[in-house]
């Protein structure tokens, strides 16, 4: 089974624990999008990405324009379009959050599921399981502080002892 990580992004005044804006959350897949390495700038389109659409194409055409004046033979070009590509498949969610975010809509949290309905399933749960008072972090905040002594290649620290 694999298993994938979504963000979920929700308004900026959309509180924990309510459910208000839920029918317009946006889940975001993580990882390489096919339909945006196949379809490039119509996939950035179809998600009313406009910024990021009109980036990629002025790249696109960009890129085969130096192909021109460069002379690259066809499967040269062939080439460096499909690596342009990829590079768009890669970072197409990215482009993504980052177009929600800049709208207003950050990443609220963070799920991994199977399916995306596990994941939104998931999500809309521990969305309405917390308390409004506590705003919830979407990515964890890292190790926790322990009170015993690291094992490994660093020693503590002389005045710690």
């Amino acid at each position: 089974m694999r298993m994938r990580s979504y963000t979920l992004h929700l308004p900026t005044e959309a509180r924990p624990g309510e459910a208000i804006g839920l029918d317009r959350a946006v889940l975001v897949p993580d990882g390489f999008s096919w339909a945006a390495f196949a379809y490039t700038v119509l996939w950035f389109l179809f998600h009313r990405l406009w910024v990021a659409a009109l980036i990629v194409l002025v790249a696109l055409v960009a890129l085969a324009g130096a192909g021109i004046a460069l002379g690259l033979s066809t499967g040269a070009g062939l080439i460096a379009s499909l690596l342009a590509a990829w590079l768009i498949g890669l970072e197409a969610s990215s482009l993504r959050r980052w177009t929600l975010a800049r709208r207003g809509w950050p990443a609220r949290d963070a799920v991994t599921a199977a399916s995306r309905e596990e994941a939104e399933f998931r999500a809309l749960n521990r969305w309405l399981g917390a308390s409004a008072g506590t705003p919830r972090s979407p990515f964890p905040s890292g190790p926790s502080r322990r009170s015993e002594p690291v094992i490994g290649l660093f020693p503590a620290q002389e005045g710690a002892r």
